[in-house]
């Protein structure tokens, strides 16, 4: 689909979009999705973390979150189009987490001692079975949204970029067997493909990895997104919702976050100011100072973007 047609019709598609795809917090899809990933059979459903959890992962398939989880509609430097997502394994994988921290006893809290699982405990074993299972739901999920995008564009996806962050893979390094835990991070090895997102009014990319001794002490990771140099509630500021006095004033408005969007010329759906361009940081300096690890392949310029709207509620949120 040429770039040209996608501009013509951006604010119908993301219309469509908008309606048709669920945003925010215990969204259910009000699409039935059928996907192997619910049969019977699937490896992992069978245990006592997961098996109560599959009739809510059944109706969430294909709904994006809230925070910085959004659809993207890019034009690359051929006036290509991309789509491009980001969410992971929803309420499924958050009931997933909160089970093993109980089961192992974890204290909660951010200044808290971590809990550490054995990988041949029998806790551990079925640990490893549900992230297993839940990083295949985060994958089933983008999948379809991106295939329910494309129906929408009328056209077909020619290629596919697509690969997990918050997630832990068994990986041999320098001769030795390690548990590499990707935290805000993605593998990158050399020839590996990667999406990065930037701001809702800046590019993103499309990039590989490549060989350095960077890249080796990295253990092969990069960026997943431009990260963020304001909180959210730095951003929105602080009100009582009782009295209505304000804690703490907002540093970034509405009307800063629009100028930005209307400058940059994107169709937007929702977001909250604790989104806007001027929490993050720029991504093309990001990736400078990772210069040594990554190649970029493709840059991508928002078109339309479309996230959970400012009032959703979110517990998660910092």
């Amino acid at each position: 689909m040429p770039g040209s047609e996608l501009r013509s019709r951006i604010v119908p598609i993301m219309d469509e979009i908008w309606n048709t795809v669920s945003f925010g917090v215990g969204r259910r899809n009000a699409v039935n999705v059928e996907h192997e990933i619910l049969e019977r059979d699937y490896p992992g459903w069978d245990l006592e973390a997961t098996s109560p959890l599959k009739r809510k992962a059944a109706s969430q398939l294909g709904t994006i979150g809230s925070g910085n989880h959004y659809v993207d509609l890019f034009t690359d430097e051929q006036d290509r189009v991309w789509i491009g997502v980001h969410f992971g394994s929803r309420g499924f994988g958050h009931g997933v987490a909160t089970w093993f921290l109980k089961a192992a006893g974890a204290k909660d809290g951010m200044e808290v001692e971590p809990c550490v699982l054995s990988a041949s405990s029998d806790l551990g074993e079925q640990y490893i079975r549900a992230m297993t299972l839940a990083g295949a739901y985060a994958y089933a999920g983008r999948d379809w949204v991106c295939d329910h995008v494309a129906t929408l564009l009328g056209a077909p996806i020619m290629e596919s970029v697509h690969n997990h962050h918050n997630f832990a893979w068994r990986e041999e390094h320098d001769g030795q067997q390690y548990w590499v835990v990707r935290k805000g991070a993605t593998p990158a090895f050399p020839g590996q493909k990667g999406f990065v997102g930037g701001t809702m009014a800046e590019s993103a990319v499309i990039l590989e990895g490549v060989d350095s001794e960077e890249s080796k002490q990295a253990l092969y990771s990069t960026v997943h997104g431009a990260g963020r140099v304001m909180g959210r509630r730095e951003a929105t500021g602080v009100t009582d919702r009782k009295t209505g006095v304000v804690k703490r004033p907002a540093k970034i408005t509405r009307e800063m976050l629009n100028e930005s969007v209307t400058a940059a010329k994107v169709e937007l759906r929702g977001a909250g100011v604790d989104e806007s361009p001027h929490c993050y940081k720029r991504l093309n300096e990001v990736l400078t100072a990772h210069s040594n690890t990554v190649r970029i392949l493709h840059t991508l310029t928002p078109v339309g973007v479309a996230m959970a709207g400012a009032n959703e509620f979110d517990p998660y949120k910092d």
